[in-house]
């Protein structure tokens, strides 16, 4: 049912293919297919046509009753079929008696056959109309089948296009691994590791000088595995000198179902700044949990969700730091009680800090109220 909830045009689109199907094919092809009363014997096949015929007209030549042969042959064209039968015949009694028959219909009998007749000689047409509708009922069924399947395949292109937009990073988290320039409130230039991007249109362009690439100050990894539930990792950040700068750490967020051990379908990582009154925090979180509204609702009081996704890099920043979590494996669990890529069954993430450099060429050396950060 959540697959309803979460993608109603989607459920609306299957339920009626799989209606057409049911309706259409099975049930009006198969079980109770259409039953047809009432139809003159042009709609019989060739032979079965030739037959009632044939019998028409030795029923006239034996029992000489015109009103029933017309009743019989008249309003479907069986005078012209009666001509038709009877150049093929090679039993002159059987031609005979055909025209004869053709004759109390038409008035006109047939021409060219051997036989006395008069008037002229109706038209008659080559083509059976039994083998027209009969390519007719055949061409339908294939119509109705290539309708069926463009509708399955613009499901399936719905489907992998949705995905897709709900997967792939937004235009502000740029490529994956990327930090985007940022400044302090002082007016500072990004860290050394962040990449640059050009300036908007219209916008006044700076010229940058060349600066070093510079390496964390920090670098942690951390791996969960099944079983350890109780996994929180918890890593202090520190410059060169020692001076405590904040925080970092790895957790577990959330677990599915009422199993031990636990099985986790999301992790939280998060940054505390000292420099900064918050703490930031993202929930990484499994394939199943990112598409189901019911959990992702409930996680989002705790952070930003992130599709968990190997190599990803996930970036967390306060006022002064900067943490790249990268996502370097991790692997979904197997279980028969269990959603698909529901819960992880291994999981590492490696955190790199950085601090954001001060540009203090703005800030009057000589004022001894100015902070200096």
């Amino acid at each position: 049912m959540d697959i309803i909830n979460r993608r109603p045009g989607l459920a609306a689109l299957v339920a009626f293919i799989a209606g057409l199907i049911i309706g259409l094919v099975v049930l009006g092809w198969f079980l109770f297919p259409v039953q047809y009363e009432g139809a003159d014997p042009s709609g019989l096949f060739p032979q079965y046509r030739d037959i009632y015929i044939r019998n028409a007209s030795d029923l006239y030549a034996f029992d000489n009753n015109q009103e029933k042969l017309r009743t019989a042959l008249s309003g479907w064209g069986g005078d012209e079929y009666a001509c038709e039968m009877a150049q093929t015949s090679l039993d002159p009694a059987d031609q005979q008696r055909l025209v004869a028959a053709a004759t109390i219909v038409n008035g006109q009998g047939c021409v060219g056959l051997g036989a006395p007749v008069t008037g002229a000689t109706p038209g008659v047409s080559t083509t059976a109309p039994e083998e027209t509708e009969e390519g007719g009922s055949n061409l339908l069924p294939l119509l109705l089948l290539g309708l069926l399947l463009l509708l399955l395949l613009a499901a399936i292109l719905y489907v992998y296009n949705r995905r897709r937009s709900l997967t792939e990073p937004t235009g502000e988290e740029g490529f994956e691994g990327a930090v985007a320039p940022r400044t302090d409130k002082t007016g500072g230039r990004p860290h050394a590791g962040a990449a640059t991007s050009p300036p908007a249109y219209g916008a006044p362009s700076t010229p940058v000088s060349p600066e070093p690439i510079s390496v964390p100050i920090a670098r942690f990894r951390t791996q969960y595995t099944r079983g350890y539930d109780t996994y929180d990792d918890t890593f202090s950040i520190e410059n060169a000198n020692g001076e405590f700068l904040g925080e970092c750490g790895v957790g577990i967020s959330e677990a599915i179902g009422a199993t031990t051990p636990k099985s986790v379908t999301a992790f939280e990582v998060w940054l505390f700044d000292k420099n900064d009154i918050r703490t930031i925090t993202k929930v990484i979180m499994s394939d199943h949990a990112f598409f189901d509204e019911a959990i992702k609702a409930k996680l989002a009081p705790k952070g930003e969700p992130v599709l968990a996704r190997e190599n990803e890099t996930i970036v967390l920043e306060t006022a002064s730091l900067i943490i790249n979590a990268e996502i370097t494996e991790m692997d979904y669990g197997v279980s028969g009680d269990m959603p698909d890529a529901s819960y992880f069954d291994r999981f590492s993430i490696e955190l790199s800090a950085w601090v954001k450099e001060v540009d203090t060429a703005g800030i009057n050396p000589a004022g001894d109220d100015l902070l200096s950060y």
